[in-house]
């Protein structure tokens, strides 16, 4: 074991280089060019971005689409967009949208609606508008 009675020696060390402020101009790190986005436009990039989110979550599910996956056969009677009337019929506070199906495949199948996302397994069987050909033949 060492005791050590003599004072620790001057650090000889050079200081390391101080980050500068991020707003600082520096020469290695070059200030962007043009004025910052006005806050408008964020708003409406913003808006933007949320509407094709929205878009992918619903898929190709519009009104008189029929699809199918685990839970059976639905065709979807309506596409609610407005965030507040999605949030009132889903009884949750955070939905931007919500569908309201019927399941085909029950006799007694009544309306509700779901706030479910289109994932890989759903399978569209008819596409919104398509008509029955085979009804008319």
């Amino acid at each position: 074991m060492t005791i050590m009675t003599d004072a620790p020696a001057a650090d000889t060390r050079q200081p390391l280089p101080r980050r500068p402020i991020p707003h600082e101009r520096v020469p290695d790190r070059p200030t962007p060019s043009g004025p910052r986005p006005h806050p408008g436009a964020v708003d409406s990039m913003v808006t933007e971005a949320l509407r094709r989110v929205v878009e992918l979550e619903i898929g190709p599910r519009e009104a008189g689409a029929i699809y199918r996956n685990v839970d059976g056969v639905f065709e979807v009677l309506a596409v609610i967009r407005d965030p507040e009337r999605a949030r009132a019929l889903l009884g949750r506070r955070s939905p931007q949208w919500a569908l309201i199906i019927k399941d085909i495949t029950r006799a007694d199948g009544q309306p509700f609606a779901i706030g479910s996302v289109w994932t890989t397994s759903d399978y569209l069987v008819r596409e919104a508008g398509a008509r029955r050909t085979e009804a008319l033949a």
